[in-house]
């Protein structure tokens, strides 16, 4: 049985919230469990990489709130010795697990063999998960940062973020990956990842290939749920999942413990409370969004901040309008006033309709 941690405190079926690069930074992570209550969240993935060399620009996709809890940061890339180091750096900041990507995408990161791309590297990727598990150990048993090799500009960074010194307990290791590369291999590939007993697997139904194109395969997910249960490790299937009763469906109905959700959180921070926002939800949540991050994580630039402004213009009248003035603006106060002309302008529709009838 593999140290599975928080995971088996977790009431089923787990409904989670899936890591996104440029999505689930630590503002949208507020939004998300202030208006719901997902059973785990995950960080952006970070490159092990750039974290061992001293690049303390990206631990801001590491800043986080107790109210986040359980917190899982991810990380890539394919440099062992960087693995452990990152490993050792999470466990001080004092998240609650490790999650490795194997399924991104992305053409920059899969060519260069990390991300997706392990999963045309099964050795690497094995060697991977046995040193995050050694570097969860080693930090349990008392390594310090500085006896891990941690960069002394990332050790001074990771100390002035620290909430106070982390419980020394072995963090439990997890993958997210997908069905295969440029065909399914899932079964061939999840008994390769069992072999070195990771805590958890999640794996997205689409193939590195497919992107996010056509639909994800569930029934191949289900082939690798099953292995997974045999072998004692926890399994959560991920892609399409369009609501709360739909996760808790194709939980029971494919054998898995629970599911990540991706895509149906965009401009959704209700999702995990099963809540239909309307208008006025949408864009009272699109101003707190943007006030939330200049006041507590100015950090992040607010270009960031888009992307989401365009998500929560969805499903009302004049929305694709109201998208076109937030794509221009460049600060919370502006995101506000053209929040404000909106509902004053839909006030004075309704109440002329009103006047119609």
């Amino acid at each position: 049985m593999s140290d599975r941690g928080f995971w088996d405190n977790l009431d089923g079926p787990i409904v989670g919230l899936a890591p996104m690069d440029g999505v689930t930074d630590a503002a949208f992570r507020h939004m998300v469990c202030k208006y719901s209550n997902p059973s785990v969240i995950y960080t952006e993935f970070t490159n092990v990489e750039g974290l061992a060399r001293g690049a303390v620009e990206m631990l801001k996709a590491f800043i986080y709130e107790e109210a986040e809890r359980p917190i899982v940061a991810q990380i890539y890339g394919i440099e062992v010795d960087s693995y452990y180091k990152a490993t050792v750096m999470l466990a001080e900041l004092g998240f609650d697990g490790i999650d490795i990507n194997m399924g991104c995408p992305a053409n920059k990161v899969a060519k260069q063999g990390s991300g997706a791309g392990l999963i045309k590297r099964p050795e690497l990727a094995k060697e991977i998960i046995r040193i995050c598990k050694m570097a969860a150990a080693d930090w349990a048993d008392g390594v310090t940062m500085k006896q891990a090799g941690v960069h002394p500009d990332t050790i001074e960074a990771v100390e002035k973020m620290k909430r106070g010194e982390a419980q020394r307990k072995i963090l439990p290791v997890s993958v997210k990956t997908r069905i295969g590369y440029n065909e399914v291999v899932a079964e061939e590939w999840v008994k390769t990842l069992l072999e070195e007993k990771p805590a958890l697997i999640c794996m997205h139904g689409r193939t590195l290939k497919q992107m996010y194109t056509g639909e994800a395969n569930w029934e191949v997910l289900a082939e690798a749920a099953q292995l997974t249960r045999e072998a004692g490790v926890l399994f959560l299937g991920n892609g399409d999942v369009k609501s709360m009763k739909d996760a808790a469906e194709k939980s029971e109905k494919y054998g898995m413990d629970g599911v990540l959700v991706g895509r149906g959180c965009f401009g959704n921070p209700w999702f995990f409370g099963g809540k239909e926002a309307g208008m006025e939800d949408k864009l009272n949540a699109a101003v707190e969004h943007c006030r939330y991050m200049e006041n507590n994580v100015p950090e992040l630039q607010f270009l960031r901040v888009r992307k989401h402004l365009g998500w929560y213009c969805k499903g009302f009248d004049g929305a694709k309008e109201l998208r076109m003035k937030f794509m221009k603006a460049e600060s919370a106060d502006e995101v506000e006033e053209i929040v404000k002309k909106a509902s004053v302008y839909s006030l004075m529709k309704t109440s002329a309709e009103e006047r119609l009838r």
